[in-house]
């Protein structure tokens, strides 16, 4: 299968966008206290759902996600293929799913043939793109920019919405990778509420001691990639008790198989959480 950066430029377009659930907590008494307290859930690839809670709380919980209440940071994501980059500020609010991005390089996705900064702001219920502070009327433009604010926000809080209501989760037995033995998973979504014939599927390679998703294979059926053949390889880093997923690489198959260097490289640096975004100053200029 040949994917070009056409490809490599819708890649964070077409993901289906759920609703999040808050991890569950059980409530401990402590004398005259209440403390609420994270239960570490089973890890069990008998009942798959517990492996995605085992995800969920490996991560820092949702709820600890939630409390912290919206995030900033600098995003990163280059094409080694054609090198060019996307250069952007990610701002999200947890309580809505607000989105917020500021472009101040776009090579790929972003309206590459525009001059200036580039600004998409979705504020929960609509998204608006802005050229240097002038709000546009580019049908392109607003239609790439709603997809953006949506899927990076998704593929920030990934491991919490792979255990929404909807997923369909199949445990499919074990591989060995780079020397280490993971649990591999097979998650999708039901179409009866997804209303798609087509729907994304992913392979999930779990690493059983730390329970992170450090590889997972996807499909792209906005584009056609029916089965699940582009790699993502995670790594993290642990930012206020939330692992992150600050560096991402991507491998595109071809009739030769993978490369060995990946075709596109993200990067999130300057994480920032807390710092009391709301709707109406979501735009504000960065701090």
């Amino acid at each position: 299968m040949k994917l070009t950066l056409k490809i490599l430029s819708v890649l964070a377009l077409s993901l289906f966008i759920s609703c999040a659930e808050k991890t569950k907590k059980e409530v401990k008494k402590t004398g005259a206290v209440v403390e609420e307290v994270e239960k570490a859930p089973i890890y069990d690839t008998n009942d798959p759902q517990t492996v995605l809670a085992a995800i969920e709380y490996a991560h820092g919980g949702w709820n600890d996600l939630w409390k912290k209440g919206d995030v900033q940071y600098t995003y990163n994501y280059h094409s080694t293929d054609a090198n060019k980059t996307d250069i952007s500020t990610e701002r999200y609010i947890f309580s809505n799913e607000a989105s917020y991005g500021h472009y101040t390089k776009h090579e790929i996705n972003v309206m590459p043939d525009v001059e200036g900064n580039v600004t998409q702001c979705f504020d929960g219920e609509k998204t608006v793109v802005l050229i240097n502070g002038e709000k546009t009327d580019n049908p392109q433009g607003n239609v790439v920019g709603d997809f953006l604010r949506k899927a990076n926000y998704f593929w920030f809080v990934m491991p919490y919405k792979l255990n929404d209501q909807g997923t369909i989760t199949t445990y499919i037995g074990q591989e060995e990778l780079n020397g280490k033995t993971y649990d591999k998973l097979n998650v999708t979504y039901d179409p009866k509420l997804t209303g798609k014939e087509e729907n994304d599927i992913y392979i999930l390679y779990v690493n059983p001691e730390t329970k992170l998703i450090d590889r997972f294979f996807f499909s792209l059926p906005f584009m056609g990639v029916n089965e699940p053949v582009i790699i993502a390889d995670y790594e993290y880093s642990d930012v206020e008790g939330q692992m992150i997923a600050t560096k991402r690489n991507y491998y595109m198959p071809s009739p030769n198989g993978y490369a060995d260097s990946p075709n596109l490289v993200q990067t999130l640096t300057d994480i920032k959480f807390n710092s009391g975004f709301t709707t109406d100053n979501l735009m504000a200029a960065s701090k």
